[in-house]
Order: C-alpha cells, then structure tokens, then sequence
C-alpha cells in the first residue's frame, strides 16, 4: 500500500476532472484554485504522467487522466459510502449496480416490494453500461447485459427473454404490417448494444437481407422504446424488458409472439464471496422470484 497516493490528491483530481475547472472543483472542497491545484500537481508528480491538459481556454483531462479517472473514480465513491454508512451506523448495506434499461424498464418499478420485503436492509442502486469492478468494491452484484463471458464470477441467469419487432398500434394499423417483407417498406430502430440484431431476425425468419441503414439509432433499449413508442418506426426489443409499454397499449408485438428469438440476456453476476453476505442472498431470492413471474 505504500504505493499509494494520499487521498486528498486523489479528491482534487476526481473533483477537477469531474468539474473541468479547477475553480469549481475549489468551491466543492472548500479549498483555494491555488491548493487544488498543488494537490493536482502532486499527484502528477507521483505518477510521473499529465492527467490534464491546460490552456488559455481552460483545463481538459489527458487521455491518461481519463483511464486513471476510470478506475479511481468508483474507488473514491466507494470510499465515501462506505464511510458515510458507518457514520449513519448502517451495517445491513447493500450495493447492487444494473444494466441501464433493465433498472429503469423492469427494477425500479418492483423495488418498493423489495423494500417491504427487506426493510432493514439499506439499498444502494446505480445503473451504467460498464460493468462494475467488484476489485474496486464497486458493489455487491452487478446485473449485466450481453453474452456471458465473467470467468471467476457467479454467473445466474434471470429469464428467458423474447426478443421481437415491437411497433405501436397506429404505427402498425398505418403501415399495413402483416408479413415480415413488408418491415422493409418502414423506418426500422437499431439498438446498437442488443444482443439479437435485425440481420439475425431477417435471417431466421425470412429470406431477406435487413437493411443497412436505419431511422435512428440508440445505445439504450430505453431510447429504442420510447422511439417506437413515438412513432418513430418499428424497435427489434425483449418483450420483457418493454413489459410496462405493452400493459400500457403503447407498443405491440408486429407479428405475435411466433416470430421471436428466445435468448438469455440478463445475468446477477458477483464473487462467490459476496454470495454469503445475508443482504446479498435476499437481494438474489428476491430478484429471481420476481424474474420467474416475468
């Protein structure tokens, strides 16, 4: 541990790269321009690289600044939970990080159930694309999206998901969409991070090729919803995952359920250590009685 920067360095650091301003950064710390950036500097010093760029126009974070931010970042504010935990005298924590669409399209609306269920346990949620880095003790279980490939990892499956063209009711009635051939005469949403792609439907269910292009594209199976939702052409998404679109009438499977691909996605992953904390097996219980209603 001797290797290690003092904390305070690292604070300025956070604080500046997060601010972009090293005046900004001051007035958080309750500390001058000038002592933050002695901190910064410092630091600089002890790791013998840049992490930031300074101009006339301002101050922007080096790429090493950016991959050093990556990984102290969560560390810091583990630190800083873990710290203000102890001061509140909660001992029952738990820190669960998600997937981004799955903690706001399916989590969050059943998580009042959770807090019935468990209310001495105190609940700590975030939600990222990057996947959590338990060595930094960024949280106790992550739920991940994608293909499973976590080596040393408990890795658990939630459920299987139905993954099909989901289009609102005017957009379909509009349209005319009664055959899969005629997906290519409309604007079709591509999810960028989806594990089952528009080739992959044109493939098993028609002879077509899906097209090249596409009316929008987005990062979150959110976005691609909310898109479809709006009108905005027809989302290739888990049925599961748009549950609460479809209970509401506001999106609708184009062709039923027989033209979907089945596919598991979603994944409670976390060490085996963290499996025997009591928080975690109640979080874990929970979570997959709820996915097997689903």
């Amino acid at each position: 541990m001797a290797s290690l920067p003092p904390v305070i360095n690292l604070q300025a650091f956070e604080a500046v790269a997060r601010r972009r301003s090293f005046a900004l950064a001051a007035a958080e710390l309750h500390l001058t321009a000038s002592a933050v950036s002695h901190q910064v500097a410092r630091l600089e010093s002890h790791l013998g690289v840049r992490l930031f760029e300074r101009s006339a126009h301002g101050v922007r974070i080096s790429v090493a600044g950016a991959t050093y931010l990556s990984r102290v970042g969560g560390a810091l504010s583990a630190i800083a939970t873990a710290t203000e935990d102890l001061r509140q005298g909660v001992s029952n924590s738990l820190y669960v990080h998600s997937a981004p669409s799955f903690a706001s399209q399916w989590l969050m609306s059943r998580l009042q159930g959770f807090a019935q269920a468990y209310p001495d346990i105190s609940l700590n949620l975030s939600a990222a694309h990057t996947p959590s880095d338990f060595e930094l003790g960024q949280s106790d279980i992550d739920i991940r999206y994608g293909v499973p490939n976590w080596p040393g990892l408990v890795v658990e499956p939630l459920f299987e998901e139905l993954v099909l063209p989901l289009a609102s009711p005017a957009f379909i009635q509009a349209h005319r969409l009664k055959r899969p051939e005629h997906l290519l005469g409309v604007k079709l949403i591509q999810s960028n991070v989806s594990v089952v792609q528009w080739s992959d439907w044109f493939g098993k269910f028609t002879e077509l090729r899906a097209p090249d292009r596409f009316a929008v594209r987005f990062d979150r199976a959110q976005m691609s919803l909310d898109a479809a939702t709006q009108g905005l052409g027809v989302a290739l998404e888990s049925a599961t995952i748009a549950g609460r679109h479809i209970a509401a009438r506001q999106l609708r499977p184009v062709f039923g359920l027989d033209k979907a691909i089945k596919v598991k996605a979603h994944f409670a992953v976390y060490p085996a250590k963290h499996g025997k904390r009591p928080p975690v097996e109640a979080f874990l219980s929970w979570l997959h009685g709820e996915a097997s209603k689903s």
